[in-house]
C-alpha cells in the first residue's frame, strides 16, 4: 500500500506537524504513525521511506543518501524507527548513521526509538551489546526523574509501564557504577558518551545481579532523543503517550530558536522520492491505479461474461436438529470430485463464532482465477477456454497484480450487488471461494521470497467465482439455496434443491443417517500395514529452536513462528465415500466424479475437533482437511474488519481440565509476550489498510476452550475509510493484500522473520500457515488460517512397483511461536500437542 499516511495535498499550512519516518522494515511502524496523529492531532502529516532507501534506487540509480538533505526541510523532524538488526550492521540501519552526522546547517530534529535509539547511542560514544536475556513482548516499569524535571521530555509524565522488543541493548558504561552511587550518577553523562544525557531507566534481576538497562537519552547540544521502550505497544500506560507531545514541543522549540524555516510547498514523494508540484498522486498510487483501471477493460478478463447481469435468489428453509453441513453435502452427492465446503462444526456446541457454514456447488463448472507466486501469472478458466494475463505486461507491480484481477472481476462481475441486504444473515451470497498457499504470503513481502519450484505449476492463489452454494445458518436454524447467475435458471434451480432437502433422509429421519467410516474396518487394517509415516526429528527440531533463539538474541527477530511438516503415504484409495456407494438416485454427472477418501477422513476430524472454521477443499490439485479454530480476517459490508490472532496454547489433560486451570499456565511472561507480539504486529498491518484511529483491541489476552486443547486470542478491529467506493484501496482483496500472510504464522517484524524461517525449515509450508475462504459479491469476507490440517497433492502421487499399485502423499504442519524465554524441549513438546489431533485421525481412518 501506498507509503503515506498523512493527508498533505497542497503547501499546508505552518502549523500541520510534518513528520519523515524512516522504517527498518519493522512490523510496528504503522502503530507508531496512528499514535503520531492520535498525540500531534489528525493532520499530522507522516511519511514514511525505507532506512535504504531500496525503491528509489531502480528509476535513479545514482541516488545518495545525500540527497536526502534537500528533502529535510520540508519536515519538522524525523523518527527513525524500530526493526531487526543491529547498528553494529550499517545495512540495518541504512541512512539513520546519516542523520546522526549531519552538518550544523542541515541539521534537523530526530528521535529515534528502538533501533534507531541504539543507533543514536552507538553514533555518540556507547556500545551495543547483549541482554543477558532478551525482553521482547515484556512489559515493565519505566524509571524516570518524575514529573517535575524541568530538563527532558518526560517533564508532566507521571510513572507508566511500557512494552519492550529488544535483546539488544545500549551501554553507556552504567554497569561501572557502584550501587551507592546509582542514584545520583544514573542521571548522569559518562565518560564512555560524555555528549548523552540519560532521561530513563528499567532494571532486571538477574543470577549475576541486577543488570541496568538504558531506557532514554537526549544529545547534550543537539536536537537528538531516543527512546528503547516501544510507545505505540497496546500494553504500553497511556500515560507513556504524553512523552511523544513533550518531543514535539522541544522540536518546534529547537527549530525555532535555530531559525530553521520549514519549506512550505506541495510535497509528494511517496515512491520514489521526486518533488511533486501538484495535486497528483504519488508515483506508486498513480501506476497501481492505471492497472487497476486498465484491468477493468482486460478483455481477457471480461470477454467471457454475459451482457445480462447476475441476478440474486435464494430459497430458505428450516435447519432440522441433529443436521449439519456434511450431512447437506452428502444428500447432494458431495465429498468426491472438486468441492469447496467451509465448515463450522463447532456450532453443535453453541459456539458463537460457529455462525454460519457455506457449501459452494457446480464447483467443476465455475469460472476459476489460478496464480503462480514464482512466475507471477495469472490464469483464468471458464467454459472450457485458459486465458493466461502475465503482471509484468499489465504494469509490472507483480506483487499486487493478482488481488487487482480479483478486484477488477468482481467490480465487473457484482458491482451492482453491493446494496443487496436480504437475507441479512447470509453473509455469503455468492462470489469468489478458494485458497491461498504460505508461499503466496511471502510474495506480498517480498518476490525475492517465493521459492523457484521447478516441476508441477501448482497455484498459490485458486479462486472459483461461486454462482451455486447453500449456506447454513446455524444461529438462526436456517437453510439458503442461493443462485447468483443471469440466467432464469436460478430460481426454479433453487427451489429444486431446497424441495430435494426436505424430502431427504437427513430432513425426515436424522438419527438413521449412516455414520460409519468408508472402508470395511479389515480394509482399513490392511491400508494401516502399509502407511508410512515421517515425523520431524526431535534432534533437528530443538536445534531449529535453538537457532531461531540466536537470531532473537542478535536482534533479528523478536519471536519466530516455527514449524515443521510431518508427511504420511498410503495406498490410495480407488472406493467412492460410504455416502455415495449407498445411494443408487445420484445424478449422473455426480456418479462419474472421481472418488476420493479423504471425505471419510475429514469427517473424523471435524468429529473428534470441531471447530468455527473448518473446511473440506478439493480444488486445484490440492485436497486440503482443516478444523481451524483461527479467523484470520472478517469483514462485513460496511469494511468493519475483525483479525483475532491466536498464540498460547495448552492441551487438556487431567491437570488442566478446567478454562481456570489453562489460564493459570497461560497467563505468564511466556505465554503473553507471544501473543502481545502478534497483536502489535496485527495492528501494524490493519493500519496499513485502515489508517490511523480506525483499529482497536475489544478483546486482549483472553483464554478460549476448545474441543482438546484451551488457547490463547486477542480480537483486532479496523475499519476500511470509503470501503467498496470503486476503488482497489478501498476493497476487500486490498485489505487482504495488505495484511496476509499471518503474523500468527511468521512471528516479528514479518520480513526479517520469514526470510529467518526460510532458511531453517527445509520444505515450503504450501496450504499449511495459508487460509481459506471467501470473498462474498456484496463486500462481505472471512477467511481463516489453515492449522489444525493436513493435505494432499494430486501431483505427487507415484506408482509403488512392489504393491504394484499408487500411492498418495499427505502432509501436516505444526510448529509454535519460539521465543527467548523458549526451550527447545517445551517448543518440541507444543509443536508435538499440535500434531497430535490431525495425525491420530489419519492413523485410525487410513
Amino acid at each position: 500500500m501506498p507509503a503515506r499516511t498523512g493527508n498533505f495535498p497542497g503547501p499546508g499550512r505552518p502549523d500541520q506537524p510534518r513528520i519523515l519516518f524512516v522504517d527498518a522494515y519493522d512490523s510496528f511502524t504503522c502503530n507508531i504513525t496512528a499514535l503520531l496523529h492520535k498525540t500531534l492531532g489528525p493532520d499530522v502529516y507522516v511519511h514514511v521511506v525505507h532506512m535504504d532507501l531500496r525503491s528509489f534506487e531502480p528509476r535513479n540509480p545514482d541516488w545518495s543518501p545525500r540527497h536526502l538533505l534537500r528533502y529535510l526541510r520540508h519536515f519538522d523532524a524525523v523518527i527513525c524507527g524500530p526493526g531487526p538488526g543491529s547498528p553494529d550492521n550499517a545495512e540495518d540501519v541504512g541512512i539513520f548513521e546519516d542523520l546522526w552526522n549531519l552538518d550544523e546547517g542541515d541539521m534537523v530534529p530526530v528521535l529515534g526509538i528502538c533501533l534507531g535509539f541504539q543507533s543514536l547511542v552507538r553514533s555518540f560514544g556507547g556500545r551495543i551489546k547483549k541482554l543477558q536475556r532478551g525482553l521482547h513482548g515484556m512489559v515493565r516499569e519505566i524509571e524516570h526523574r518524575g514529573p517535575n524535571n524541568d530538563d527532558a521530555i518526560f517533564r508532566g509524565v507521571p510513572a507508566f509501564r511500557a512494552t519492550l522488543y529488544h535483546s539488544l541493548c545500549a551501554d553507556i558504561g552504567q554497569a561501572l557504577h557502584p550501587s551507592d552511587r546509582w542514584d545520583e550518577a544514573k542521571w548522569l553523562p559518562t565518560s564512555a558518551a560524555p555528549d548523552l544525557l540519560p532521561l530513563a531507566w528499567t532494571s532486571e534481576e538477574r543470577e549475576q545481579g541486577v543488570e541496568r538497562i538504558l531506557m532514554a537519552v537526549k544529545h547534550r547540544t543537539k536536537p537528538f532523543w531516543g527512546l528503547q521502550y516501544h510507545p505505540e505497544s497496546v500494553c504500553t500506560e497511556q500515560a507513556a503517550h504524553k512523552v511523544i507531545r513533550n518531543w514535539f514541543q522541544h522540536v518546534g522549540q529547537w527549530n525555532l530558536a535555530a531559525g530553521r524555516k520549514r519549506v512550505e510547498t506541495c510535497l509528494d514523494f511517496a515512491d520514489p522520492l521526486s518533488d511533486c508540484l501538484g495535486d497528483a498522486p504519488s508515483g506508486e498510487a498513480a501506476r497501481r491505479l492505471s492497472m487497476y483501471e486498465r484491468l477493468n477493460l482486460h478483455p481477457k478478463l471480461f470477454g467471457h461474461l454475459e451482457r445480462a447481469k447476475d441476478v440474486y435468489y435464494h430459497a430458505s428453509i428450516d435447519l432440522p436438529e441433529g443436521v449439519d453441513t456434511v450431512a447437506i453435502a452428502e444428500v447432494l452427492g458431495k465429498g468426491a470430485g472438486e468441492v469447496i465446503m467451509l465448515d463450522s462444526s463447532s456450532a453443535r456446541k453453541k459456539d458463537p463464532l460457529a455462525k454460519i457454514s457455506v457449501l459452494a456447488l457446480d464447483v467443476p463448472d465455475a469460472t476459476r482465477i489460478e496464480y503462480r507466486a514464482a512466475d507471477g501469472h495469472a490464469t483464468l478458466r471458464t467454459r472450457g477456454e485458459t486465458t493466461t494475463i502475465k503482471a509484468r505486461g499489465d504494469g509490472g507491480d507483480t506483487q499486487h497484480f493478482i488481488w487487482m484481477v480479483l478486484a477488477a472481476y468482481q467490480q465487473r462481475r457484482a458491482g451492482h450487488l453491493r446494496n443487496l441486504k436480504e437475507p441479512a444473515a447470509c453473509k455469503f451470497k455468492g462470489g469468489f471461494m478458494g485458497y491461498l498457499t504460505y508461499e503466496m504470503g511471502l510474495n506480498a513481502l517480498s518476490a525475492d521470497e517465493v521459492p523457484r519450484r521447478e516441476g508441477p505449476t501448482r497455484p498459490d492463489l485458486c479462486m472459483v467465482w461461486v454462482q451455486r452454494s447453500v449456506v447454513v445458518d446455524h444461529q438462526a436454524g436456517k437453510v439458503y439455496v442461493q443462485a447468483l447467475e443471469p440466467a432464469a435458471t436460478g430460481e426454479a434451480w433453487a427451489d429444486e434443491v431446497a424441495e430435494k432437502l426436505r424430502r431427504s433422509q437427513a430432513w425426515n429421519r436424522p438419527n438413521e443417517m449412516p455414520t460409519s467410516l468408508q472402508e470395511p474396518k479389515q480394509g482399513r487394517q490392511a491400508v494401516n500395514r502399509k502407511v508410512q509415516t515421517t515425523t520431524p526429528e526431535a534432534e533437528a527440531y530443538e536445534d531449529s529452536v535453538r537457532q531461531c533463539q540466536d537470531a532473537i538474541a542478535e536482534g533479528n527477530s523478536y519471536e519466530l513462528c516455527l514449524t515443521a511438516q510431518t508427511t504420511m503415504t498410503r495406498p490410495r484409495c480407488t472406493s467412492p465415500p460410504k455416502h455415495l456407494q449407498s445411494n443408487h438416485e445420484l445424478p449422473a454427472k455426480a456418479a462419474r466424479e472421481q472418488p476420493t477418501p479423504a471425505w471419510d477422513i475429514y469427517k473424523e476430524l471435524r468429529s473428534r475437533q470441531p471447530a468455527p472454521f473448518g473446511s473440506f477443499i478439493r480444488l486445484g490439485g490440492a485436497t486440503l482437511l482443516s478444523s481451524s479454530p483461527e479467523r484470520f480476517l472478517s469483514i462485513n459490508r460496511e469494511g468493519l474488519c475483525e483479525m483475532r490472532p491466536m498464540k498460547g496454547t495448552v492441551r487438556k489433560s487431567a491437570t488442566v481440565k478446567t478454562l481456570a486451570d489453562a489460564e493459570r499456565l497461560l497467563h505468564i511472561p511466556k505465554e503473553e509476550a507471544e501473543n502481545l507480539m502478534i497483536v502489535d504486529l496485527v495492528r501494524h498491518d490493519l493500519h496499513r489498510i485502515c489508517g490511523p484511529g480506525r483499529v482497536t483491541v475489544p478483546e486482549l489476552l483472553k483464554v478460549e476452550e476448545y474441543e482438546s486443547v484451551f488457547t490463547m486470542i486477542t480480537a483486532v478491529n479496523g475499519q476500511v475509510p470509503s470501503y467498496q467506493s470503486g476503488k482497489f484501496e478501498s476493497s476487500p482483496f486490498a485489505v487482504l493484500d495488505s495484511v496476509f500472510p499471518p503474523g500468527s504464522m511468521t512471528g516479528a517484524p514479518k520480513k526479517r522473520s520469514c526470510e529467518i524461517l526460510r532458511s531453517l525449515e527445509t520444505t515450503e509450508r504450501s496450504l499449511y500457515s495459508g487460509v481459506v475462504g471467501y470473498f462474498d459479491a456484496t463486500g462481505n469476507a472471512d477467511w481463516s488460517v489453515t492449522i489444525r490440517s493436513m493435505f494432499r497433492w494430486e501431483d505427487e502421487d507415484w506408482y509403488h512397483e512392489e504393491e504394484a499399485g499408487w500411492y498418495e502423499k499427505w502432509h501436516i504442519g505444526a510448529g509454535g511461536a519460539v521465543t527467548i524465554l523458549s526451550t527447545p524441549e517445551g517448543e518440541r513438546e507444543e509443536m508435538l500437542t499440535k500434531l497430535a489431533g490431525p495425525l491420530g485421525v489419519f492413523r485410525d481412518t487410513a
